[in-house]
């Protein structure tokens, strides 16, 4: 009798197979969905030895919260040294001033020595055009000489003068100026030396002790956790056959280890359109097609639904958690409440862009007023 239903047994068969490959392919599902979180490395930015200590192994710290601090004697003296060189500047500034007055008393003094000489050479002068034999020519002469000489001097004296204000206007200012760029460079340095976190959040592993020589380059001194890192999105890896049927707005719903027993509705905001097997680096081999084992997945991200508290805090980050997609009629009423809204939210968010764009090219009433 098998023989004679042969073929119906082969297509019950067939449809079953249909059947079967025809619902994983339009519900698929993925063990390998998780709660990626980048950290901050906790490094200074300067070698030192490690001096005191703020903050426990395990604690959470605010943005600006000191963490732990180097030795500074050295970058203290180079401060002092910078504050000690801007006070010496201040002091010769205030000696070149009293330098201006001396040369402005040179210059009177050669001014007066001049005019003497003038006064006796026109005596002199006038009383040889009366008499030459009254006064004696060489005589006339050496007046002449000397007051070229006080006119020299005359000159010298003006130099200087003109030099002290030239050091007290332009120069000894950039001195200071200098001296204090220095300082703050060097104030800057000591500020290196106390580490701080440069975002709210928690740090961990933190078994640095005082007396520890850290380095930039070696080791970090611990890890900081951002504040809300990792509470974002659920990252899932599909199969890339899987790519024709998951599209932003799908209903998902996902179960975790860290919280058994408890169905966390998602909704897919996005799939990510590069397959990781594809990157490279450039090196100095060409590259083969058959260096990639086996295909890679396509990463799919997944947000809550609710609010904060149902996801965000439900899971622990990095654990491990298992995904599935859900047909949108079929699921419940909060889901595909919570696709709608979400669809809805990018709908008015694209069509908001886009008015803006053409107010913006039209000239209209919210248009972006510029100059011509």
């Amino acid at each position: 009798m098998w023989f004679e239903l042969r073929w119906g047994i082969t297509g019950c068969l067939l449809l079953t197979v249909a059947l079967i490959t025809t619902v994983f392919y339009n519900h698929p599902s993925t063990s390998n969905v998780t709660i990626f979180f980048r950290i901050v490395s906790i490094l200074p930015e300067t070698n030192g030895r490690v001096a005191e200590i703020f903050v426990g192994a395990s604690e959470p710290v605010a943005k600006g919260t000191p963490i732990f601090r180097l030795d500074s004697s050295k970058r203290e003296a180079a401060v002092e040294s910078a504050r000690r060189k801007i006070a010496e500047t201040e002091a010769q500034i205030l000696v070149a001033r009293w330098d201006v007055v001396k040369a402005d008393g040179e210059l009177r003094q050669a001014n007066s020595e001049r005019q003497q000489t003038v006064d006796e050479l026109e005596a002199k002068q006038e009383l040889y055009q009366r008499n030459p034999s009254n006064v004696p020519f060489r005589e006339i002469e050496r007046l002449q000489e000397r007051e070229r000489g006080q006119l020299g001097a005359i000159d010298a004296a003006t130099a200087t003068k003109q030099s002290v204000e030239q050091r007290i206007s332009t120069l000894l200012p950039a001195e200071k100026a200098t001296a204090e760029a220095k300082l703050a460079e060097a104030q800057v340095e000591l500020g290196k030396t106390v580490i701080r976190a440069g975002v709210s959040g928690r740090v961990e592993q933190f078994l640095l002790r005082v007396g520890a020589v850290v380095n930039p380059l070696a080791f970090p001194a611990g890890i900081l956790i951002p504040e809300g890192a990792g509470y974002r999105s659920l990252q899932a890896d599909f199969g890339q056959i899987e790519s024709q049927i998951m599209k932003v707005g799908m209903a998902a719903k996902v179960t975790c280890v860290s919280k058994p027993f408890t169905i966390i509705p998602m909704v897919v905001t996005g799939v990510q359109d590069n397959i990781a097997a594809g990157q490279f680096r450039g090196g100095e081999q060409l590259i083969d097609a058959q260096q990639v084992a086996r295909p890679d997945t396509l990463l799919v991200f997944c947000d809550k639904c609710f609010h904060e508290g149902s996801v965000s805090r439900a899971i622990w980050r990095k654990s491990s958690c298992i995904s599935s997609r859900e047909n949108l009629p079929k699921a419940s009423k909060a889901i595909r409440e919570s696709a709608f809204a979400f669809l809805t939210k990018r709908q008015r968010g694209a069509a908001s862009d886009a008015g803006s764009a053409t107010a913006k090219l039209t000239g209209g009433p919210n248009a972006d007023t510029a100059p011509p």
